[in-house]
């Protein structure tokens, strides 16, 4: 990456990180709001990357499906409403060319979005704030160790500037903060969350990896170029929408087991 670009990447990456944090941070209804957005906005790069002439009928049916999470608090409704909006996109894509890839995109997209919106409503903003920190660690300590170790690629074929040592890099970074996060608000038995963060970082690479080869299927280099020097929301989230759906699902599990 070029110096202007890193330099373009970063002020954008100044300029959003307060509004996140900020929705975050004040709560209801303003975090809902914000995932509504992203969400329509994922569902529109979604139907544009697979070349969907069809992107206003998926971005309503994703956007009605994530809406479910974020509104509603039965799970049986939530199921229906996923029911009938996959089925309402295998129907409208049955002559598309990626069509599979656009009904995966309703659960894909819904999941990811609430996860986020769960994970507020069970443990509230430091949750979600460890959560993004830690992703953000990831991206941050991936780059700057693996341009500067470079080495093995560890997904030639998907994504040729992924290294190993980026890898762990991102995975050594994501423990640090998620350590350093745990002990700031107070949480007992903060060096468990270094292991987590450790896992969650792994996770997040894997979420990277599956938007990239879908990328590569579709034969685009980014979801969008709606943010400068970034590509499109979901090169920014596809990782943490990922990681938060991991996190909620192992968190219910444990609930359960104990």
């Amino acid at each position: 990456m070029v110096k202007s670009d890193f330099l373009r990447r970063t002020v954008v990456a100044l300029i959003m990180a307060p509004v996140v944090i900020g929705s975050i941070v004040l709560g209801f209804p303003y975090y809902s709001l914000l995932l509504l957005m992203v969400g329509g906005m994922l569902s529109w790069e979604w139907s544009n990357m697979l070349a969907s002439d069809r992107k206003a009928v998926y971005a309503t049916v994703y956007t009605l499906s994530m809406a479910t999470f974020v509104m509603m608090q039965s799970l049986l409704g939530i199921l229906l409403i996923l029911l009938f909006s996959i089925a309402l996109v295998g129907i409208k894509a049955r002559n598309e060319k990626h069509k599979y890839l656009l009904i995966l995109g309703v659960p894909y997209i819904s999941f990811g979005i609430g996860a986020l919106m769960l994970l507020m409503l069970l443990y509230s903003a430091p949750a979600v704030l460890w959560l993004l920190f830690v992703v953000w660690a990831v991206d941050v300590g991936g780059y700057l160790v693996g341009c500067s170790v470079k080495g093995p690629k560890l997904a030639p074929k998907i994504s040729p500037n992924k290294t190993w040592s980026g890898l762990f890099g991102g995975m050594g970074l994501a423990a640090l903060i998620g350590w350093g996060g745990a002990y700031y608000f107070g949480w007992e038995n903060s060096s468990f969350y270094v292991y987590l963060a450790a896992v969650l970082a792994l996770v997040e690479q894997i979420g990277d990896l599956v938007e990239s080869a879908i990328k590569r299927v579709a034969g685009v280099k980014d979801s969008s170029d709606i943010i400068p020097g970034h590509g499109g929301v979901f090169d920014r989230v596809d990782g943490l929408i990922f990681t938060a759906f991991v996190l909620l699902l192992g968190v219910v599990l444990y609930s359960m087991l104990r």
